[in-house]
């Protein structure tokens, strides 16, 4: 069997920055098992399946990293909505997933896409004495939920960070998020989530469903510059909208691959 696949740069205007992301459109799904090794094979920290929709959204969406499926990716969506806006269907403006987060509409908004995702809070974590030895540096607060947050001074220590991540993994957490104010945008970010087989994630939508409330709530305002700095490092415009209690995320995609492979 041949499928299309593309391959690109989300949150980045920049070829070989951002967080790279396959996108692999399908009729129908594939068995678990051949979508997870596709994903393994292609060796990003997410491959996106998409199909038509059965449910009144445009298009099913599933996520995998190279060993586990997750419920919700940030960047995957946003390359997913450039090939459909780009190559699949070029006249849309629009294009509206269906996943196991729910309803996750994308739009055009001049050279970004926009995410409109669900927002996520977090709670006041315990001390962690394991999750500070595998972070290599205690933080100044550490917040609990399905992706935990560690908080820092600053932006120096953020990017100083050189995590121990067999140390994560054996705290049972499945992922953690370090952030400070940023130096030259609001805030900075990393993401470790090494026990699904992502030991740090260049780029992460679905942490800033956590980071724009909390710094929402830090900062006293609802729209924010963030930049993502790990090696390849990434820009997201966020913005809080306490009413809907939704986060849109926006970005830029640049395009390096699209081709074939075979099954």
């Amino acid at each position: 069997m041949k499928l299309p696949i593309w391959q690109v740069d989300a949150f980045s205007g920049r070829r070989f920055g951002g967080n790279q992301a396959a996108i692999v459109p399908l009729d129908a799904w594939l068995p678990d098992a051949t979508l997870l090794a596709i994903a393994a094979e292609n060796n990003f920290s997410e491959t996106a399946y998409i199909r038509p929709s059965r449910d009144g959204a445009d298009y099913d969406i599933r996520w995998f990293t190279p060993t586990v499926e997750v419920s919700l990716c940030g960047h995957a969506t946003l390359a997913s909505a450039w090939v459909v806006l780009n190559r699949l269907e070029p006249t849309r403006e629009r294009v509206v997933f269906s996943s196991k987060s729910g309803l996750l509409p994308v739009e055009k908004e001049g050279q970004r896409l926009v995410l409109d995702f669900p927002a996520n809070a977090l709670e006041p974590a315990p001390p962690s004495e394991a999750l500070v030895r595998a972070l290599g540096r205690a933080p100044r607060e550490l917040y609990a939920g399905y992706q935990w947050l560690a908080l820092y001074e600053t932006e120096a220590e953020v990017r100083a960070l050189a995590p121990d991540m067999t140390g994560i993994v054996q705290t049972g957490i499945h992922g953690i998020i370090v952030t400070a104010k940023g130096e030259d945008c609001d805030f900075v970010s990393r993401f470790f989530a090494p026990s699904a087989g992502v030991p740090e994630d260049p780029v992460t939508g679905s942490a800033h469903t956590r980071l724009t409330p909390f710094w929402a709530e830090r900062l006293g305002k609802t729209t924010f510059f963030a930049r993502q700095v790990s090696a390849r490092g990434g820009e997201l415009w966020c913005e809080l909208r306490r009413a809907e209690n939704r986060v849109r995320i926006a970005g830029q995609v640049t395009l390096y691959l699209e081709g074939s492979i075979e099954v």
